[in-house]
């Protein structure tokens, strides 16, 4: 009985998982020429992944104020043009310094 559920539950998932992906292949046979729609499905990555990082930005570290600090710094370098690993590696950098300071503070 335990194994039919647990084969159910992972059809279940694998049709889940599987819809999303094979959805848009169905549905848009031809190219979409509508600039509106390129340029909407084109950003939603980036939303998406926006949404999905930020809020972890400033709640993974003890302190809010030293994840502001680290999420300035990236901005800024990254503003800058500076590479993701500078970038990442900066950031990093000024969360564990700005985490040291504000326990003694």
């Amino acid at each position: 009985m335990n194994y039919m559920r647990i084969l159910i539950c992972i059809f279940i998932m694998a049709l889940l998982t599987y819809l999303p992906r094979m959805l848009p292949f169905t549905i848009f046979r031809r190219k979409i020429k509508n600039n509106f729609i390129k340029s909407f499905l084109s950003y939603v990555p980036y939303a998406v992944l926006a949404s999905m990082t930020f809020p972890e930005i400033l709640f993974s570290t003890s302190n809010i104020i030293s994840a502001t600090l680290g999420l300035i710094v990236s901005v800024i370098l990254a503003k800058k043009g500076r590479s993701l690993l500078i970038v990442a590696i900066s950031a990093t950098v000024v969360v564990y310094i700005s985490e040291f300071v504000l326990k003694f503070i």
